[in-house]
């Protein structure tokens, strides 16, 4: 062990790597047992735990390299993105975790406090915000509820060549929608998105995934300005709700 990188630093939870291993250190231990149930019972390529002790979980370093990182162009091959949608589809097969779906009143009080916060802090202009808040109102609808990552950021999905290594940070596992996790997986990354259906091989409804698309940048945006992650309109999310609109 040469050096302590820093991985990730929020409000309430902070990661670090120690050489093969991440020490995810969480003031909420559910959120950390959320994470450790939904590893156990997970049927893909994950990390292991190598030990728990509260507020620390440590787990082992996944081979291979992040399909891409969020607004930049992925050096990946057309086959991993393949690869990567084949294991969301068995994620979504798999029995359902006991972590419950979060209820739609809840989906849309978040939809409403963030836009209203990006209206009042002049992130994005008005007619920017509506339009993307009138796409996101239609995830607000009844789903076959599946097991799903919850977090599905590209730079969350590892490969090595043309396979899927293993996905990281399982603390948003739960039931959900299956298009909430492609949604998240294609993020900025459109040009993708036929690659990543080809291997789920399922009907997948391309206009709930852009509709996700406009869900998931609203409501990350203040969360990602409250946590230090500098000026929002540096945010890949912030570029996507641009394009949306």
């Amino acid at each position: 062990m040469n050096s302590v990188d820093v991985v990730l630093t929020a409000n309430d939870r902070a990661t670090v790597r120690v050489g093969d291993t991440f020490l995810k250190i969480d003031a909420d231990q559910q959120r950390a047992d959320r994470e450790v149930e939904a590893i156990a019972l997970a049927p893909v390529p994950k990390p292991t735990i190598r030990w728990r002790k509260s507020p620390v979980l440590a787990l082992a370093a996944v081979p291979g390299r992040p399909l891409g990182r969020l607004g930049e162009p992925s050096t990946a091959s057309s086959a991993a993105w393949t690869a990567a949608g084949a294991v969301i589809r068995t994620l979504h097969k798999a029995p359902l975790p006991p972590q419950p779906a979060t209820t739609l009143a809840h989906l849309a009080s978040r939809l409403e406090d963030s836009c209203d916060w990006l209206i009042a802090n002049s992130v994005l202009p008005t007619e920017v915000v509506s339009g993307n808040r009138m796409a996101a109102e239609c995830v607000l609808r009844q789903w076959t509820p599946v097991f799903i990552h919850g977090d599905l950021h590209i730079e969350h999905v590892f490969v090595d060549g043309d396979e899927v290594t293993g996905i990281i940070d399982w603390s948003e596992a739960r039931q959900g929608d299956a298009l909430f996790d492609l949604a998240s997986l294609t993020l900025a990354n459109e040009e993708h998105l036929d690659e990543v259906i080809a291997g789920y091989g399922a009907d997948v409804d391309r206009d709930m995934i852009r509709a996700w698309w406009s869900y998931r940048c609203l409501v990350v945006v203040p969360w990602l300005f409250e946590n230090g992650y500098g000026p929002p309109e540096e945010y890949p999310e912030v570029a996507v709700l641009r394009a949306q609109a």
